[in-house]
């Protein structure tokens, strides 16, 4: 540590310093750059000028080019403790006509003390520190072919007499060039802070915060599930390119299936000509009754299809109707040329001459809604309202029971706050993220008694009437009940588990 803080603030011992180890002059004040949206300055220089960040950024850049290094030794690799720092490196060669094995190792390396940023920004930055490290390496080998043009170092070393004697005089005269011989680019260290100043700021500019009050609901943790499983996925692509299905081939194989819940999710507001703005201008053009059948097949699990020539709009429908369930429930297909079986889809969009199998068309687990277009009426296509009624939509589906008229208890709800026009949209919104945290709630106590401890029927049959689940309807509210299980977080499952077994073990100990 002593050594450190000498080596950072003596003036002598910078001077000496060569050419291999210096960015700047000892004179060269540095490089500044300043975000005028966030006043955030951007500083290159040769040493930080904090004597705990210089003794941090030191250890980083001895371990990247020593120890921290991934296998075949080029490439990028993610190392750190609390202590230190968590760092993320790069590294890479310089071809050098000079330098033993005619190249030079360098690395490019990034200190935070947030682990989670670092990891989340991996595919960022690897991405762009690329664009930046090949343009290093293809300037400095062109710097390398004409250098070994006019005296090619390789017949030199050959011909040259080795001996013990001359061999320490050899290693002192062959001393690391810097950077900005081997590419022969006068603006290097400038280019760099520019390119760095850029990557330091997009990548945080990337990532927003948000203020949670609360526990997290179900909705948040399966959405930071399908996040990082997709980032799980980029950095596999990227490890594993050199086989198999490339990254984006594979990623255009799942999107035309529609599994990106996150991509699919576009916001009304983008989509182009008439759609469907909320659940209540839904029911307005359906009407009531065809509303609750449709709503009633989108709670208790079944495939709903649209089909029709106007993908935006069916997009829109899914949209609203998705609203209804959590979002781990939702598997969804936006518009598609041929039928989906159910399992991997419970919305699904066609196009209108896609035919519907035989099986699925008497099934009572599905309904279609087939679009046809009715211009008679000469609707202006300004009007969202008016566009979307110049529409005729029939629903084919096997008869509707009458005592499904009495559940489930969530779409009773439902239809009360839809039907009170003194409501706004924004409210019955709210109404119905109530309604749908107050039966995950009822879920997971569900999950617990039936799926964790194995409790049997007839203490399942107490629980659900604690829970309001029995009486009218009940047969609709246990079957959403069940089909809102699968969409519990990972996360919930595991600590359930994970509790049980520690409970388990806690008596014997």
């Amino acid at each position: 540590e002593g050594l450190t803080m000498r080596a950072n603030s003596s003036a002598t011992q910078r001077e000496e310093m060569c050419d291999g180890c210096r960015s700047l002059p000892a004179s060269h004040p540095g490089f500044v750059s300043i975000d005028d949206e966030t006043g955030i300055r951007f500083l290159s220089h040769q040493h930080p000028r904090q004597s705990q960040l210089f003794s941090v950024v030191r250890q980083a850049c001895v371990r990247s080019l020593s120890c921290e290094v991934c296998p075949g030794r080029e490439g990028p690799i993610f190392f750190g403790d609390e202590q230190h720092g968590f760092v993320f490196s790069h590294t890479f060669f310089i071809k050098d006509s000079l330098a033993r094995g005619f190249q030079r190792w360098y690395s490019i390396v990034l200190v935070a003390m947030d682990r989670i940023y670092l990891i989340n920004s991996w595919p960022f930055l690897l991405r762009h520190l690329k664009l930046t490290i090949q343009s290093l390496q293809s300037t400095a080998l062109k710097v390398f072919d004409s250098e070994q043009g006019v005296c090619p170092q390789r017949a030199v070393r050959m011909n040259s007499a080795f001996s013990p004697a001359v061999f320490p005089h050899q290693r002192s005269g062959n001393a690391a060039r810097s950077l900005t011989s081997l590419t022969q680019h006068p603006n290097l260290w400038a280019s760099l802070h520019s390119s760095f100043s850029w990557l330091l700021k997009a990548c945080g500019s990337r990532l927003t915060e948000k203020l949670l009050e609360g526990a997290p609901t179900e909705d948040t943790l399966v959405l930071i599930e399908k996040q990082t499983e997709e980032q799980e996925e980029e950095i596999n692509c990227w490890d594993g390119a050199d086989g198999g299905t490339s990254p984006s081939e594979r990623h255009q194989s799942e999107s035309e299936l529609g599994h990106d819940f996150l991509g699919d999710d576009a916001k009304l507001d983008e989509l182009p000509g008439p759609k469907f703005t909320s659940l209540r201008h839904l029911r307005q053009v359906l009407g009531a009754v065809e509303f609750r059948q449709l709503a009633w097949h989108v709670l208790m699990g079944n495939q709903v299809i649209w089909r029709g020539a106007d993908p935006s709009l069916i997009q829109s429908a899914f949209i609203v109707l998705k609203s209804l369930l959590p979002v781990g429930c939702v598997r969804s297909v936006p518009y598609s040329a041929q039928y989906e079986e159910a399992y991997k889809c419970n919305f699904l969009g066609l196009s209108p001459d896609v035919p519907i199998p035989a099986h699925v068309s008497s099934s009572e687990f599905s309904v279609l809604v087939d679009l046809s277009s009715d211009r008679s009426g000469q609707n202006s296509a300004a009007d969202h309202d008016d566009a979307a009624s110049s529409y005729q939509f029939r629903h084919q589906q096997r008869q509707y029971a009458a005592h499904r008229q009495a559940g489930p208890t969530l779409l009773n709800k439902l239809e009360v706050a839809l039907s009170n026009e003194n409501l706004s949209v924004d409210v019955v919104s709210h109404c119905l993220l109530c309604l749908k945290e107050e039966w995950m709630n009822k879920v997971k106590v569900l999950f617990k008694f039936s799926k964790v401890d194995g409790r049997g029927r007839e203490d399942t049959q107490k629980v659900l009437a604690l829970l309001g689940a029995t009486g009218p309807g009940e047969e609709d509210n246990v079957r959403l009940l069940k089909f809102w299980m699968t969409g519990l977080s990972k996360t919930y499952k595991s600590h359930l588990m994970t509790a049980v077994r520690g409970g388990e073990r806690s008596p014997s100990q």
